[in-house]
């Protein structure tokens, strides 16, 4: 029995039609899912780009109601500015120097394995049975080791850049795919929250309390995240090159990337840099560098995280160590994102079954 035109809001199939339906529901839900996924970065970060820039996009149409392609458009070119372009610059700027070390080190005018030897005539002599454990106790052995794989990772990020460049033209389609999407995110994200509220099939209240923390967790990890990231980053490379270290823009972005990791932080490269500096008589240096590295860089993390992010938005770092590492096994560097906004989902999903209303994402740190 069909409904009629007056039951558009009830549901009158046949259960074997209900199922059939559901079926055909998920089949071109999952071949729609398949045709988007080669631009799921892309369609990922047009969500992240909207869902940040649409307090900006507010505030301009705020001074021109009227005007909401304006808006949208404006707040577009405010992003290709701030984001898009330093980015490019950047990225051209990194592969410059990552092609310079490589050929001083093909040259022989580095040479890791002296830099080691240097590093090891200043270290006590309890430590040489570990190193000889480890295969690097001579300098023949550290030659072939370190030699090998400083050249090797080297080589191994021209080769990321080289096939960047290789493939700089479906790049571009991405990033063009990418801010095209953005635009209509911005300029239609609130009628499209609309669409899927009536759409999903939950209450109203659980649907919001989802979408807040979606919401809620892409923000607080772009902004207590990669921001920060940015900023150790920046500090660290100025920190570096004021102190003569040669590739501090190598250095400066290596560090940015260790600080996405909870737990690890920049002491990743700063404190190896450090203690190679102490233990081959640069001690002014070192100590420098020390102190930059607890006081200055550390502190941005301390104080501009909380700030940035806010207590009530935290997920336990705990949490975020094992989603953002496994984040990024699966997904690349999409999955620091990814990561922490599954983990909210997560917890907000459990605590709609258990009846929780906290309005915080999880339990706060220690």
């Amino acid at each position: 029995m069909t409904a009629g035109k007056g039951d558009k809001g009830s549901d009158n199939r046949r259960p074997s039609d209900r199922w059939t339906f559901l079926v055909l529901l998920i089949a071109v839900s999952l071949a729609f899912a398949v045709i988007l996924w080669p631009f799921f970065a892309a369609i990922l970060w047009a969500v992240i780009v909207a869902i940040l820039f649409e307090p900006v996009y507010r505030r301009l149409l705020a001074r021109m109601p009227a005007r909401r392609n304006g808006a949208a458009l404006l707040t577009l070119l405010l992003i290709l500015g701030m984001v898009i372009l330093p980015a490019a610059i950047l990225g051209i700027a990194l592969v410059n120097e990552a092609a310079a070390v490589y050929q001083r080190i093909q040259s022989g005018e580095i040479d890791p394995a002296q830099i080691w030897a240097g590093f090891q005539s200043g270290m006590p002599a309890w430590i040489d049975p570990w190193l000889d454990r480890l295969g690097i106790g001579n300098i023949a052995s550290a030659k072939e080791t370190l030699g090998d794989s400083a050249a090797d990772g080297v080589r191994a990020v021209l080769g990321q850049a080289l096939s960047v460049g290789q493939s700089l033209f479906g790049l571009l389609i991405k990033l063009m795919v990418m801010l095209y999407l953005a635009y209509f995110l911005i300029r239609d994200g609130e009628r499209l929250q609309q669409r899927i509220r009536a759409a999903v099939p939950l209450r109203s209240e659980d649907l919001q309390l989802l979408i807040d923390r979606f919401i809620v967790v892409v923000r607080a990890t772009i902004k207590g995240t990669i921001v920060v990231a940015i900023l150790q980053g920046l500090i660290g490379g100025i920190v570096l090159w004021a102190l003569g270290i040669e590739a501090a823009l190598l250095w400066g972005v290596l560090m940015g990337a260790a600080s996405l990791l909870p737990a690890v932080g920049t002491g990743l490269v700063w404190v190896p840099m450090a203690l190679y500096l102490l233990v081959t008589g640069s001690i002014w240096q070192g100590l420098v560098l020390v102190f930059c590295g607890l006081f200055v860089i550390g502190m941005v993390d301390n104080v501009l995280r909380p700030i940035l992010v806010g207590r009530e938005t935290r997920i336990p770092d705990y949490v975020v160590l094992i989603v953002t590492l496994g984040g990024l096994q699966l997904f690349g560097f999409h999955g620091i994102v990814i990561g922490p906004v599954i983990a909210a989902m997560f917890i907000a999903v459990w605590d709609i079954a258990t009846g929780i209303r906290t309005g915080a994402v999880g339990t706060e740190s220690a």
